[in-house]
């Protein structure tokens, strides 16, 4: 490499990306599109990830960046330590600007090795409401501590940042608030072609209903609908609904498609990379789930000009104007959801009046140029704390 070329990458701000995965979790896909957006638009990015696995590698590949392996499958193993003093030296060697941990392990693997690297920008990340089974009182006060170490813990909404001060006694300067982006133009001119019949089920084109999320637990809400599509396909047979994701309890969730009797009414579609397409042919998107931080898929649906409901809980209502750019109903409320499906279903002026009003959300609000000018001021603001001091540090004010 000639000597201005050199010059010219140390001219960038260095940043370090790091993730548990590369599969097609929330959090993957926004880390994966940050570093994209963020080389082209003047910052050199390199990748780190615990496991090299998942479709997203090869979207790294393409647009040739850097990709490291630590590779660590339990922080309770020697090789951890082994791993944690690499990706130190990794960090050193590469003097890197900023390190931003995008998910709970790369948290607690890469926030104290950054620390230890002496890197002047620390970012961690809590992007849920501590919800799942692993946030134990002991390993969520560990979590805490390391989080700590950082210069700006990022939360995707605005009820993560209050959960952080109220319950776990944060400070509020501490936190800052991006919220998940999208690339609103690509879903918005994916190509629209007649409905496909493996969807539809024969050459009648009815209604399609829409869920994409990760079967790996029933937090989303899985339950719900298909109590709720039973109503409703008993008041508007004409619908399909289409359930896009895969895990561990799909086989739970296609049962009790099959005992309710929506063999021909659901379809299951597992994990899909074309979720672009499949959105822009439906007319509803759903998400009842329990518990959200702020779900791409909502984004993904409002982007896609689907009219929307979901769950009034987490993040969700400070994306979701009730009757104005979608629908929420109360989580766990089988009945909720169906009359909502249902209104739906039968207004189309109303639905494509949300519809529309959606779009416009995620054009405004929630497209990536948007959230790359906020990661700028996070990367530029933050300041480190003294080792020895952990609850006297400020960084940039939540938005």
């Amino acid at each position: 490499m000639s000597d201005s070329l050199q010059a010219s990458q140390r001219q960038k701000k260095r940043v370090f990306l790091f993730i548990q995965s590369l599969e097609l979790g929330g959090s993957e896909k926004q880390c994966v599109e940050m570093a994209c957006l963020l080389s082209r638009n003047g910052f050199s990015v390199t990748v780190g990830c615990m496991r090299r696995t998942g479709p997203l590698r090869r979207k790294i590949a393409e647009v040739g960046l850097q990709l490291v392996e630590f590779p660590v499958a339990s922080l309770l193993r020697p090789n951890a330590l082994f791993q944690m003093l690499r990706l130190v030296r990794f960090i050193r060697e590469n003097e890197f600007d900023v390190v931003h941990a995008n998910d709970l392990y790369a948290n607690l693997l890469a926030v104290p090795a950054a620390r230890l690297a002496g890197v002047p920008v620390i970012v961690s990340s809590q992007r849920d409401l501590s919800d799942s089974s692993w946030y134990t009182p002991a390993r969520r006060k560990i979590l805490r501590r390391i989080q700590r170490m950082s210069t700006c813990v990022l939360v995707n909404s605005v009820a993560i940042r209050t959960q952080l001060i109220m319950e776990d006694r944060f400070e509020s300067e501490r936190i800052s608030v991006v919220h998940n982006g999208i690339d609103v133009e690509h879903y918005g001119s994916a190509s629209k072609h007649a409905h496909d019949p493996a969807f539809c089920g024969s050459l009648f084109v009815p209604k399609l209903v829409v869920m994409v999320a990760n079967m790996h637990r029933d937090v989303k809400g899985h339950g719900e609908l298909l109590k709720a599509a039973r109503a409703v396909c008993r008041e508007y047979p004409g619908v399909r609904f289409l359930l896009v994701g895969d895990g561990e309890m799909r086989s739970s969730f296609e049962a009790q498609a099959r005992v309710a009797g929506l063999e021909e009414s659901v379809v299951f579609l597992g994990h899909r990379t074309d979720v672009a397409e499949i959105l822009v042919q439906c007319d509803i998107g759903v998400l009842p789930s329990r518990a959200e931080g702020l779900p791409n898929a909502v984004m993904e649906y409002m982007a896609s000009g689907l009219a929307t409901i979901a769950t009034s809980v987490g993040g969700l209502p400070e994306m979701i104007d009730h009757e104005v750019n979608g629908l929420l109903v109360p989580p766990r409320d089988a009945g909720a959801l169906a009359e909502a499906i249902l209104r739906l279903l039968k207004d189309d002026e109303l639905r494509h009046r949300l519809a529309k009003a959606g779009r416009e959300t995620m054009q405004s609000k929630y497209d990536f140029a948007v959230v790359l000018n906020h990661l700028r001021d996070v990367y530029r603001d933050s300041r480190p704390a003294p080792l020895s001091v952990q609850h006297s540090h400020r960084t940039a004010v939540a938005d």
